[in-house]
């Protein structure tokens, strides 16, 4: 955590206090412990001075006679622009009955909300810290308001902070949302978990007590702690293993975290030692991460006395990304982080968080007037990603289904348009094949080869259907140089 005072933040909550004088919340509280609250998380998460100090304002244009120029002059261009991004933000989510509904009448605050995010994702971490602490109190609220907005958080706020990779953030956010969505469901799932750590009390100690012994022993320095599955968690493996509790496996988990990479493998040969590992059970997220870039060896094991338990092994890096994703990327690169978003640029985030960039793009498009198929940008933002490799090992970020032609495309439209055939993993395949996570894929071009209208039916990304149509239609293509900008994906 950063320090919580500076002269600029405490000037901050000054002008908070005197602008939110008079305003109480619905839990009778005034106002200013909201925006106070707000800052609390912004710290916890490491946050930039800036995105603190806007967080602590967020409120003031829409709510008080504050305005943005009065935040520019006090606090600079920096922050009014995120105040500003957070009030765009806000006023758009109000008009939105239904992310999967795009009445007229929602249209134009859904396009205000891709452009607030895409200007600079800090707006969207403030967002998030807002929507926390809301859901903290929502009891204030009456019930059809508490379940709209916890349904909102589910499908929207909830996937977004697993998109940023912040597990802590993703975990408390729907277990708060699913209590009010389904409190029935949220009570039944909460007592069949503790009744279950309950029962696995002791024979988890005694484990956690057999492996620390043989890790000292191979002098490796760790910590060891136990992870309890979250209730919505729960519910949400339940229903892929139509409710079978006999195929949940990670209701508690231990959780190994050491020094570095090398150590993590020999944690997981001493664990293999000591018990028999289940097959199938080992997944290694360090040599291929998971989409949103989460790293951990995970193994599934049985123990001589026949309980099947997980063990999650990783190093302090990896275990605090897990934790607090692209808000420990703030915390550990801050100043060229900042730097880049107020030159307009990110291409210095992770490479699981690239698809950010795609969205910024597709609000410079929006600023611009141009057409953007709202249901595909939705599907864009929300669906899952995929990672394959170039056989020279450059990362491309697909989105879950995507083919070759996709792929082609994405690394360029010369590449795209002159396709005869891909190598998957070594071996030849076919323009049908759906491509998977961790594939290599490599595209053989020719020369000869020019692209086809049946190659339509062969892509899912909006990039490379607009790259084939260009193609297929030369007139439709951009007549300036400067319009080819928005065409660099790869």
């Amino acid at each position: 955590m950063k320090p919580s005072t500076s002269p600029r933040i405490n000037h901050a909550i000054e002008v908070a206090k005197k602008a939110h004088e008079g305003q109480f919340r619905k839990t009778g509280e005034p106002y200013i412990v909201h925006p106070l609250a707000v800052k609390k998380i912004l710290e916890e998460w490491g946050m930039d001075e800036d995105t603190i100090i806007a967080g602590i304002l967020h409120d003031t244009i829409e709510d008080t006679s504050l305005t943005l120029e009065d935040i520019k002059k006090e606090f600079g261009e920096s922050v009014a622009f995120l105040v500003d991004g957070v009030t765009k933000l806000s006023t758009a989510r109000n008009g939105m009955r239904d992310i999967d509904t795009y009445l007229p009448a929602t249209k134009d605050n859904f396009l205000r909300l891709m452009i607030a995010l895409g200007d600079d994702i800090r707006v969207l971490i403030i967002k998030l810290a807002d929507r926390l602490h809301n859901l903290r109190t929502l009891s204030a609220l009456p019930p059809d308001k508490q379940k709209k907005i916890a349904k909102e958080t589910l499908e929207v706020f909830a996937p977004l902070a697993d998109r940023l990779n912040m597990g802590l953030l993703r975990v408390e956010m729907a277990d708060l949302s699913f209590k009010y969505v389904d409190p029935k469901r949220f009570n039944e799932l909460k007592k069949l978990i503790e009744k279950y750590n309950k029962s696995a009390e002791k024979s988890l100690a005694k484990i956690e007590e057999e492996v620390s012994k043989a890790l000292k022993k191979e002098k490796i320095k760790f910590t060891i702690s136990g992870r309890v599955k979250s209730v919505y968690s729960l519910h949400k493996k339940l229903a892929k293993h139509n409710q079978n509790m006999g195929e949940i496996y990670d209701l508690t988990a231990l959780r190994i975290i050491v020094e570095d990479v090398t150590d993590c493998y020999l944690v997981l040969g001493i664990i293999h030692s000591l018990y028999t590992p289940m097959n199938g059970r080992i997944k290694d997220y360090i040599a291929m991460p998971k989409q949103n870039g989460y790293q951990s060896l995970h193994t599934t094991v049985i123990t001589k006395d026949k309980r099947i338990v997980e063990f999650q092994i990783r190093t302090k890096e990896m275990h605090e990304y897990a934790e607090r994703g692209l808000a420990a990327s703030f915390y550990y690169n801050e100043q060229k982080l900042t730097e880049n978003y107020k030159k307009g640029k990110i291409e210095h985030l992770p490479t699981n968080l690239l698809w950010i960039t795609e969205l910024q793009m597709t609000a410079a498009r929006l600023r611009e007037g141009k057409k953007v198929d709202l249901r595909k940008l939705k599907l864009n933002l929300f669906a899952d990603k995929i990672f394959v490799y170039t056989p020279k090992g450059d990362i491309i970020d697909l989105p879950k289904g995507a083919l070759p032609l996709d792929f082609a495309y994405r690394l360029h439209s010369e590449i795209g348009d002159h396709v005869v055939g891909v190598k998957i993993n070594g071996k030849m395949s076919n323009l049908n094949k759906k491509l998977e996570h961790g594939d290599i894929v490599e595209i053989l071009t020719s020369k000869n080869q020019t692209p086809k209208p049946s190659w339509l039916d062969r892509i899912i990304t909006p990039h490379a259907r607009t790259k084939l149509l260009h193609a297929l239609h030369p007139s439709t293509r951009p007549e300036t140089p400067t319009k080819k900008k928005h065409h660099k994906h790869a």
